[in-house]
């Protein structure tokens, strides 16, 4: 059996340490609550007593960081919905959460919402004058909980939702991945290759006298240019890489190079689907805790990332407020999904959009996932093969030129 360090309150908030051998954390969660305690977090210890933070119930606060992240703001909406469901009123949960959190952001933050709530503000207030910590969809679900007294559901809610939207965030970057360090390996073989190897045979060429076939000057010539020119090449790259930034900080220009991505033939299918989940999702959530329709859109406008399927969200909003339904609109868009729509279309007409979209996400994470599969099945044995190609001609431009000084000396 394993030990497991644990973190509890009491009825009165009175916050309990200790340790507990269990096979599974479930188990001792299951005996804190026979006890009377509520568990706030449990992390499986290490030989050096403590241990990492469990997912759930056990996830804690991480350390000392400078901004207050959004993997800590998952935390402390997980932690302060179980305190809630367990009966303690906002304020003690607050002080509670405030006593387990270590000195950082995290406790300044949970600090300063709770002298806003006990001055009088609501927590979607309080919130609100935050900053950036907490998007307008977590703070217009929490207004609506507030409204609806139902503060710990929605808060339960607003922590699975962060957690399958960075579970979906977390696959596409696991996928990601394996091509950058293959691309990555290929351009450090082609540096090593231009930047040492030829430059050795380049003094015996010139010894020889001899005129070189033109794949072999192309090739010194690049390994000229890197070796003497590197830094106008990385000021180059840096150049380029500021004007895209710039130009995907222009309104207009992002529109344009979003509207291009999705033209292309495969990366704009994924987008779509990424898209359509992230939108399902999230309209999902809103209207389970009353938010009205109009208002989810106008959320949902600023939580996508493609402009121009976020500015298409304006054209449904104006068919909805002429009474129209909102998957019609969608599929005049021409920017989603087919079957997604007509899923959506079914949940409008059996008075179940919301299941129906919860239901669209799902489908559409899991094809989201099997997509880059599909696309890194097809992309890396082109990655490859594009590499050999490449080392290949430049080892055999060495070789011919090699070949026709040694027929030069006989």
């Amino acid at each position: 059996m394993a030990a497991f360090h644990y973190k509890a309150a009491t009825s009165s908030g009175e916050i309990l340490e200790g340790e507990r051998r269990a096979e599974h954390e479930a188990n001792v969660v299951e005996w804190l609550h026979s006890q009377g305690y509520i568990p706030i977090r449990i992390e499986e210890a290490t030989a050096g007593g403590r241990g990492r933070s469990r997912q759930g119930v056990g996830k804690g606060l991480l350390g000392r960081k400078k901004t207050v992240r959004q993997n800590d703001v998952a935390v402390v909406t997980g932690e302060l919905a179980t305190l809630l469901r367990a009966g303690l009123p906002l304020d003690r949960a607050f002080s509670t959460l405030i006593e387990i959190a270590e000195e950082g952001p995290v406790r300044e933050l949970l600090t300063r919402l709770q002298e806003q709530v006990r001055g009088g503000a609501s927590l979607a207030e309080a919130m609100e004058s935050q900053g950036e910590a907490f998007s307008p969809l977590y703070i217009s679900m929490i207004r609506a909980g507030e409204a609806g007294g139902a503060l710990d559901v929605i808060l339960g809610r607003l922590a699975e939702f962060m957690e399958r939207s960075k579970a979906l965030k977390n696959a596409v970057t696991s996928a990601l991945i394996y091509p950058a360090i293959l691309v990555g390996v290929a351009g450090l073989s082609v540096i090593i290759l231009l930047a040492f190897v030829v430059p050795q045979f380049q003094q015996l060429f010139e010894d020889a006298g001899k005129a070189l076939p033109l794949a072999t000057q192309i090739v010194i010539a690049a390994g000229d240019l890197l070796q003497n020119y590197w830094w106008a090449l990385l000021l180059g790259l840096l150049a380029v890489l500021l004007l895209l930034r710039y130009q995907l900080q222009v309104p207009e220009r992002r529109y344009r190079w979003d509207g291009w991505l999705l033209r292309l033939p495969l990366a704009g299918d994924l987008i779509a689907k990424l898209e359509m989940a992230r939108l399902s999702r999230t309209l999902s959530t809103l209207l389970r805790n009353g938010v009205p329709l109009l208002s989810a859109l106008a959320i949902i406008k600023d939580t996508l990332g493609n402009r121009v399927m976020a500015e298409a969200l304006n054209e449904v909003a104006d068919e909805l407020r002429q009474g129209h339904g909102m998957a019609d609109p969608l599929l005049e868009t021409g920017l989603f999904p087919k079957m997604a729509v007509q899923m959506i279309k079914v949940g409008e007409e059996t008075g179940q959009l919301e299941d129906m979209l919860g239901q669209v996400a799902e489908t559409y994470d899991v094809e989201v996932e099997s997509t880059i599969k599909r696309l890194l099945a097809l992309l890396e044995p082109v990655l490859i093969l594009s590499l050999g190609v490449i080392i290949a001609g430049i080892i055999m431009s060495i070789l011919v030129a090699i070949l026709s000084v040694n027929e030069l000396a006989f």
